[in-house]
């Protein structure tokens, strides 16, 4: 498409560039997945709306006694064999990871690694290959991502803006087997090549969806089996988690983990629900010699404290991102962030501050449908207007429509009369404001009689 001359925000422009393709394959799968969604949590909770309010409350509370959960949750892990690391930021949560691992193994050894967004947030695998370690994605998707050289594009489902038409071919060039688009044979094709990293890795690396500080357990969900083989197969298991996963007893985790799998893929359950106390026991005759937990904070700690704390509510079930219309239009990788969608607006700016991510904020409609989905009832449409507000006002965002005309014709009521009188006269003139409005709009029609006039004559 031919630009017009006018400046774009960031997410705007690169979706114009959005291939076709990608972005049929990125509607149509988050509008399945968000119609699976409200049936099932309609099925699941005969009062979904005070479903979420319970967890919203939970989370809070977690958010207020942070210190005191973190505390009891690394005093249980330690009474439970698992080695508890503390992250301030990206840098040491990969120093962190990439000592253990060179006590585990030596470097040219394969690391195993289920799904984990707090990996992609520190950046780990470029990190760990730097270091000559092998790491290998498991999760399909992932999997996929990585072979591509791509970068997931979605919080939950990495590949949601390919088909299978392209996976078949990505795993024909890489040697997986023969070309096909059946989605059977493809994942048959990655489980064979991935069963042998799982059986040569000593270590195995994963998120954590859950950690309970009451019993410090750590909770993972997933439907593939690859989590569970990531951290039992390798002799050495390291989770990475952000600080806020935590939920204060083990009464809590039915009610998450059924709003988690029916707002993220609109099943009632996932497959397979990892509850993992620990490393191997003397008397098992499988699973891992340690485990170790690295609490990641990079920012929450400041959030906490700040005005979009609500944001660290959040679960990481993708709703948002599913009924958003920009993300439809723009697809994950629009954000140039990590976090994409409405949760990635904010969460983003939240952790790294507005001055590196102005513009994230702009890219909403402010429909409200993300806050309508969310099973945790963050409020993300307000957050993103202080997030606006916030930008202007440190100077980090400048307005790429000059909408200060506008103000200062609307604040003023001679200006305001004069303008109305002279509209008919807008067509004629170029300016930029009616660039901006028109490039995908309508210009909108005089309809009915003059209300000023109708206004006047009543009395």
């Amino acid at each position: 498409m031919k630009e017009s001359g006018v400046k774009h925000p960031a997410v705007e422009k690169f979706a114009r560039g959005v291939s076709d393709q990608t972005r049929d394959s990125v509607r149509a799968a988050s509008i399945k997945v968000a119609d699976a969604r409200k049936t099932t949590l309609n099925e699941v909770f005969r009062d979904l709306n005070g479903a979420r309010s319970q967890a919203a409350q939970i989370k809070d509370y977690v958010l207020d006694n942070i210190s005191n959960l973190l505390s009891q949750l690394e005093m249980k892990c330690r009474l439970n064999g698992i080695e508890v690391h503390w992250a301030r930021d990206a840098v040491s949560a990969r120093k962190i990871i990439l000592d253990i691992c060179k006590d585990a193994a030596p470097a040219g050894s394969t690391i195993v690694k289920a799904k984990s967004m707090a990996t992609e947030e520190i950046h780990l695998n470029s990190h760990l290959g730097d270091a000559g370690y092998k790491v290998v994605e498991t999760d399909l998707g992932e999997f996929v991502v990585q072979i591509d050289g791509d970068t997931p594009s979605h919080i939950v489902a990495p590949i949601i803006h390919k088909n299978r038409r392209q996976v078949g071919k990505s795993f024909e060039r890489e040697g997986l087997g023969p070309y096909t688009e059946s989605p059977e044979q493809l994942a048959a094709q990655a489980r064979a090549y991935l069963r042998g990293k799982f059986m040569e890795a000593k270590i195995g690396i994963s998120g954590v969806n859950f950690a309970i500080a009451e019993s410090g357990r750590l909770v993972l969900v997933e439907n593939e089996g690859n989590s569970r083989l990531s951290t039992t197969a390798p002799d050495t298991h390291i989770a990475i988690m952000g600080l806020e996963k935590i939920l204060p007893s083990e009464a809590d985790l039915p009610l998450f983990l059924k709003l988690l799998a029916g707002s993220a893929t609109g099943q009632r359950m996932t497959v397979y629900t990892h509850l993992i106390s620990g490393p191997r026991r003397r008397d098992e005759v499988d699973g891992p010699k340690s485990v170790h937990l690295v609490i990641l904070d990079n920012g929450r700690s400041k959030a906490i404290n700040g005005p979009y704390r609500e944001i660290l509510r959040c679960i990481r079930c993708g709703a948002c991102l599913n009924v958003c219309p920009v993300y439809r239009q723009a697809s994950g990788h629009a954000y140039g962030n990590v976090y994409s969608g409405p949760i990635g607006a904010v969460l983003a700016p939240a952790l790294q501050g507005v001055e590196a991510l102005p513009e994230l904020a702009k890219a909403s409609t402010l429909c409200g449908s993300c806050e309508e989905v969310c099973p945790v009832k963050i409020p993300i449409p307000r957050m993103l207007l202080q997030l606006r507000d916030e930008a202007v006002r440190k100077g980090a965002h400048v307005e790429e429509v000059p909408w200060a005309l506008y103000s200062f014709g609307a604040t003023s009521g001679f200006r305001w009369r004069t303008g109305i009188k002279m509209l008919p006269m807008a067509k004629m003139v170029s300016h930029p404001l009616k660039k901006a409005w028109s490039e995908f709009r309508d210009q909108p029609q005089k309809e009915g009689r003059d209300f000023r006039k109708w206004w006047n004559g009543r009395s």
